[in-house]
């Protein structure tokens, strides 16, 4: 749920530039072929939701979101091969790295809303055991000891970070790597009464086996948590590439709440989430049914789009892979009027805080939380 540590800046004169490839042979090296049919229910209805270039990170490139017509899932299209992916994860010393961003997307782990996660979890009673998967630093297991002091807390992530959570005290085992991966399923399997995918699938290349994963690392009648982003949100359309949500090229599926519940309920799961809106006299059981799932506001929409707009209003920031560097003015300036402009994001991130009760309740929640418990045979 957390960013990399970022490395010690160095002086942009002491970067060695990277040499400049030709953007048809880049292109081939970190895309994949592009897909002409959706990749969770095979309709070849696509259309294109956007078309955009690192607004976050300044990387080199440009990036596509297609919208399935037929059942809503948003996907990158063409995908990023393993290359383009483990490019765009890492943090290359002296890459830039935009401050007023970062802090807006802090607010998505911020401990209240960690709270919040662990709470809906205590209508179940103590688990034994808990697997938090793509845990990072361990912050929510951390969180969530709070409600539950007697559960061994475990972690997963791809980078080292879990095992840093497990210095920390945060998670009693780590596990580094995907869960997908057989020798570390292999580990894991049927050992947990709750499994936690909190902001995950959204970065993984196979939401439906990364879900099969999970549940196999569950026991019978053990517990799914699953929080990730809604692509219906009224701000994606409002907004468009500077959408945080999007966050190009590193979100690679956005996952309607619907096909979500189809594909937990076809492995034979029970959605036990307490519904999004209040079922009136007039609500027939299947639209009540429908409903079983928690619409959430992460409170960064307002300030998103104003830390990417100012970010995109100024000069380039200096980059490694850049052919000329930025000059000193230019950089200079730009440190400047970051600072300058800092007030209009806090201001817009107020602004989220404030709207965050109401609008979780309107077509501008930007998330949701599903609960699904396995079968117990």
């Amino acid at each position: 749920m957390s960013e990399p540590d970022a490395p010690a800046a160095v002086p942009s004169s002491a970067v060695p530039r990277t040499p400049v490839v030709p953007a048809q042979q880049a292109s081939v090296r970190v895309h994949e072929p592009r897909r002409e049919d959706c990749p969770w229910c095979g309709s070849t209805r696509l259309r294109n939701r956007l078309r955009t270039g690192d607004l976050r990170r300044h990387r080199p490139g440009r990036f596509t979101v297609d919208e399935c017509r037929e059942c809503g899932h948003t996907f990158q299209n063409p995908r990023l091969t393993a290359e383009g992916l483990a490019f765009h994860r890492r943090t290359p010393r002296g890459a830039p790295r935009d401050t007023v961003t970062d802090h807006v997307l802090a607010l998505r782990d911020a401990p209240r809303r960690r709270r919040a996660t662990a709470r809906a979890m205590l209508r179940f009673g103590e688990p034994e055991s808990w697997l938090d998967v793509g845990t990072g630093h361990g912050r929510f297991p951390d969180t969530a000891r709070e409600f539950f002091p007697y559960t061994a807390f475990d972690g997963t992530d791809l980078t080292a970070r879990v095992e840093r959570a497990r210095i920390l005290g945060r998670v009693e085992e780590a596990h580094i790597g995907a869960l997908t991966d057989p020798k570390l399923l292999a580990r894991v399997a049927a050992r947990y009464d709750v499994v936690s995918l909190l902001h995950h699938l959204e970065h993984t290349t196979d939401p439906r086996a990364e879900l099969r994963a999970a549940l196999d690392c569950l026991r019978p009648g053990g517990h799914l948590l699953v929080e990730t982003l809604d692509p219906r949100c009224a701000f994606a359309a409002l907004f468009g590439n500077r959408w945080l949500s999007y966050d190009q090229p590193r979100r690679l599926h956005l996952l309607p709440p619907r096909n979500l519940r189809a594909e937990l309920e076809a492995l034979g799961c029970a959605i036990v989430t307490t519904r999004s809106v209040a079922a009136g006299p007039g609500t027939s059981r299947s639209a009540t049914a429908k409903s079983r799932h928690r619409a959430l506001y992460v409170p960064y929409d307002l300030a998103g789009a104003a830390a990417l707009a100012l970010s995109q209003a100024l000069p380039a920031p200096d980059a490694p892979w850049r052919a000329i560097p930025s000059t000193p003015f230019q950089r200079q300036a730009r440190a400047v009027l970051l600072r300058a402009g800092a007030p209009l994001v806090a201001v817009a991130a107020l602004t989220d805080l404030v709207l965050a009760p109401v609008l979780r309740h309107t077509p501008f929640a930007n998330a949701y939380r599903i609960i699904a418990r396995k079968p117990t045979d």
